[in-house]
């Protein structure tokens, strides 16, 4: 089973404009709801994959009932064991320019988390870690989390020796890489934030030497960059493709986990998450993929192993 952790769900609402106007009036062509969150979405892209999976976090308010609706109807549906909390779940909006497809995304602060609540939320992954084979710590962290909860979690998962990803940014992964996850994946922003350099390969080596087992850099339409025990790797897609990047990464860690999971080495890693994040932005919102596009991209993302990491 694989574990994933959203402690900041989101019903995610996807608006669909011919042309996004700034301060002009737009007729949505199309709406889209779907359960989001950045662990919800990894969780729902492992599950179409055949994975067992297991969500937890919090949900809470008739927004939190809207997105455990929609969760439990999904054709591939991972298991639902999500934390019930007094707020209510935010929302994010992501709004589609279908003329250039760039798009703008709106997102709330989610609820506040009080103490009674956060602990219970403790008893549910505890419970759950002696069952998973990988875990996945994913998104920003909802008001009322200390910022070291992520580095929390990675403690309590090493301890249970349960591989743990971390996908988050600013101070909660900079407090997180210091408990020494297996493997983080930033993107190139986060990654100048948290090394202050901007050079890809430095600033993804400065992230590794901080604590992190293995790093694996998103870098956009350009694929990723692993510097890992075994060396360096990029992997890229064999062209750029037009669509809707939004939960691409998080597709991403869904491939990394799969085939960590399934015991595969690097290449194989890299090749199935540039695979399914290019597939993503070909789909019409995060947590879903392209399936006949993935399945044509695994034989020709392009895999290149450098020298071993310093």
């Amino acid at each position: 089973m694989i574990l994933t952790v959203t402690l900041n769900t989101a019903l995610d609402l996807t608006y669909s404009v011919p042309v996004l106007v700034p301060h002009g009036s737009h007729r949505v062509r199309e709406v889209t709801e779907r359960p989001g969150g950045k662990g919800v979405n990894v969780a729902r892209v492992l599950a179409a994959l055949g994975h067992e999976t297991v969500v937890t976090g919090f949900a809470g308010g008739r927004t939190g009932d809207v997105l455990r609706e929609l969760l439990g109807g999904l054709p591939h549906a991972p298991t639902d064991a999500l934390v019930a909390v007094a707020g209510s779940t935010r929302r994010t909006v992501a709004v589609v320019d279908r003329s250039t497809g760039d798009t703008t995304q709106l997102n709330e602060p989610g609820p506040h988390i009080g103490a009674d609540e956060w602990a219970a939320f403790l008893g549910t992954f505890g419970k759950l870690l002696p069952e998973a084979d990988a875990v996945a710590l994913c998104g920003s962290l909802p008001p009322g989390i200390h910022v070291g909860a992520y580095a929390e979690l990675i403690r309590l998962a090493r301890s249970a020796g349960v591989p743990v990803l971390l996908d988050t940014a600013g101070e909660p992964l900079r407090r997180g890489i210091a408990a020494r996850p297996d493997l983080i994946k930033p993107n190139a922003e986060e990654l100048a934030q948290l090394t202050g350099a901007r050079e890809p390969l430095r600033a993804t080596r400065d992230a590794r030497r901080r604590g992190a087992h293995s790093v694996v850099a998103s870098l956009g339409p350009d694929g990723l960059l692993a510097v890992t025990p075994d060396g360096t790797w990029r992997a890229a897609p064999p062209r750029a493709v037009a669509g809707n990047p939004t939960g691409a990464g998080d597709s991403a860690v869904a491939g990394l986990l799969s085939a960590l999971a399934e015991g595969l080495g690097w290449q194989d890693r890299l090749t199935r998450a540039v695979a399914l994040s290019t597939a993503t932005v070909l789909a019409p919102a995060a947590g879903e993929f392209d399936r006949a596009a993935y399945e044509d991209l695994l034989d020709r993302v392009q895999v290149e192993r450098q020298a071993p990491a310093a």
